[in-house]
């Protein structure tokens, strides 16, 4: 079958559509997928100056992003006690916006210790940047800035990594016991270090326990990472873990060390435990009967699998247009159809600005485009599927767009306004994936319409059926009329029942009126629609006990730029 697109090549109105298309798609700042990554961001600092003659700066760096022109403090590292060039075990997620210019700002203070607050620690420098100018460098580099922005001797270095393909998350739990005593008067303080080995055979830390005060056979604090941020989704990369002897002037003595892969950790998932001798090489040459420093134990290995993991598996995903007579004559200005050589209309504007969100998490990108309303002659369908007559695959959100303006003058805008059957449609072939043991194929079902639905009852049916179903139903609202029953739909306010009083086995409806976004951020109206769509994907597998696919299996379609 030829795609539409390539049959619309040919047609004179090629470059009035694709004007069209790329009309919207900068209308709304959407012409390069604006999908939402997640982003983790690491700092270091390096070459402090010293304020204090008789001791070293304690290090601590506040993040914080600009929003309506004042600064925000989002989060904040530990505090290194004496270090002067100190490198941060806090991790920051972020959410980063393709097309959204997102400022942010590093604080860096020397806190006393006797005090962990700001207000009373002393300001070092800060540095200004975009997430954008981090996530396009992989690493920035720039000096600090003291007050009167008089440059200092001190840098801060920011290193991003998205989170891609795996985005799930490891909970670990260690111990040990028998460490070796590096105190005269007391016992080790000891603290456990975790470096990622990279391709290129630097080390990443990836984790820092707290110290553990006056013990050879310390429990440290259960803590999370990403298996992103851990092994980069590869379960054999080798892992550095060391364990020192906390020293308050910052010389932290040396224990031991030991290698490990995620591989070997996963033995601890199943309430097992994992060890490791903790070896110092300089002993095991000088010592004849050495056999180890100490041993370190993993007490507990647990996955956690997070929502966007399943936003990258493969999601078929449909759309649906409304083309009743209550959108008024596509001839009319007054038309939420109103067809215009080179402006888009309401309808365009909706499907691009939230079609494209969809676009990203689809792995062929081809759509089923259904429309529903309208009288039309069997000849006229060719480009365009109007249900139930047709089904018709559209090389992404762009064909679509073609293939609508392709179709609408040739329509003639009716009625009822039912959406059920649509639903039903796409629940048919949803249903074929209940017999798949593994994440397969999630379906997204967007539907675009002026109004009120005719087929309440039968609606309210269809979605009850399908909350069974891997699926998900996106309802935009285009113009200004009364979308109440939408709202019902939505099931935010209570459980949406069917008209027999059978309840909604998970919600999955999100409605979205397209008027409070016409003029808003890309960004606000991509975290609306997809608000509620991961967490409806992790609750239909989760009930199924279905895992999502491994990085191996799929690929993310979202890339960083070089």
């Amino acid at each position: 079958m030829t795609s539409p697109k390539s049959k619309i090549e040919h047609s004179p109105h090629t470059h009035t559509m694709s004007n069209i298309y790329e009309s919207a798609a900068n209308t709304l700042g959407l012409f390069n997928s604006p999908c939402l990554a997640k982003v983790e961001l690491r700092v270091t600092c390096k070459g402090i100056s010293d304020r204090d003659a008789l001791s070293k700066p304690d290090p601590c760096v506040l993040i914080k992003m600009q929003s309506h022109g004042q600064w925000l403090e989002v989060d904040r590292t530990e505090v290194i006690r004496s270090s002067i060039s100190p490198t941060f075990s806090k991790v920051f997620t972020v959410d980063f916006y393709f097309e959204e210019v997102q400022r942010l700002r590093y604080e860096l203070y020397d806190i006393s210790s006797n005090h962990n607050g700001i207000k009373e620690a002393d300001f070092l420098g800060a540095m200004e940047c975009t997430l954008g100018q981090i996530v396009s460098q992989r690493k920035l580099t720039k000096p600090l800035l003291k007050q009167g922005s008089t440059v200092s001797k001190s840098f801060i270095m920011v290193t991003a990594e998205e989170l891609t393909g795996n985005d799930d998350y490891v909970e670990l739990s260690f111990s040990a016991r028998k460490l070796d005593d590096k105190d005269f008067f007391s016992k080790s303080d000891p603290f456990l270090e975790i470096f990622r080995m990279n391709d290129d055979d630097t080390l990443q830390l990836v984790h820092r326990t707290e110290t553990v005060m006056n013990n050879l056979n310390p429990v440290w604090k259960t803590f999370k990472t990403s298996l992103n941020s851990l092994c980069s989704g590869d379960h054999d990369r080798p892992l550095k873990c060391t364990v020192w002897d906390w020293d308050s002037n910052g010389k932290h003595d040396y224990i031991g060390e030991y290698q490990a892969t995620f591989k070997e950790m996963r033995g601890a998932m199943d309430g097992r435990q994992v060890q490791w001798e903790c070896i110092n090489p300089k002993y095991q040459i000088k010592k004849k009967n050495y056999k180890n420093s100490g041993i370190v134990i993993l007490n507990q290995c647990k996955v956690i699998h997070d929502s966007l993991s399943f936003t990258h598996s493969f999601h078929p995903s449909s759309v649906a247009i409304d083309f009743t007579a209550s959108n008024g004559d596509p001839h009319n200005s007054c038309s939420l159809h109103y067809i215009h050589p080179y402006q888009p209309n309401e309808y365009l504007k909706a499907l691009v600005a939230v079609g494209e969100i969809c676009q990203d998490y689809d792995s062929d990108k081809m759509f089923p485009a259904f429309g529903f309303g309208a009288q039309i002659p069997v000849t006229v369908c060719v480009l365009f599927c109007v249900f139930p007559t047709y089904v018709y695959g559209c090389a992404g959100i762009q064909g679509v767009v073609e293939a609508y303006q392709t179709c609408l003058p040739k329509l003639q805008l009716y009625g009822p306004t039912n959406i059920a059957p649509i639903i039903q449609k796409v629940a048919s072939s949803a249903s074929q994936e209940m017999h798949t043991k593994e994440a397969m194929q999630y379906f997204i079902l967007l539907i675009l319409t002026d109004g009120v639905i005719t087929d309440m009852a039968d609606t309210r049916e269809a979605i009850v059926q399908a909350s069974h179903l891997p699926m998900s139903i996106i309802i935009v609202g285009v113009g200004s009329a009364d979308f109440s029953d939408m709202q019902m739909l939505d099931g935010d306010d209570g459980i949406l029942r069917s008209p027999k009083g059978e309840p909604c086995l998970r919600d999955i409806v999100q409605f979205v009126p397209f008027r409070n976004f016409k003029h808003g951020s890309p960004a606000e109206l991509a975290k609306t629609v997809l608000a509620e769509v991961p967490n409806q994907v992790v609750d239909y597998y989760n009930n199924k006990g279905i895992k999502p696919k491994v990085p191996s299996e799929f690929e993310s379609s979202r890339t960083f730029a070089p």
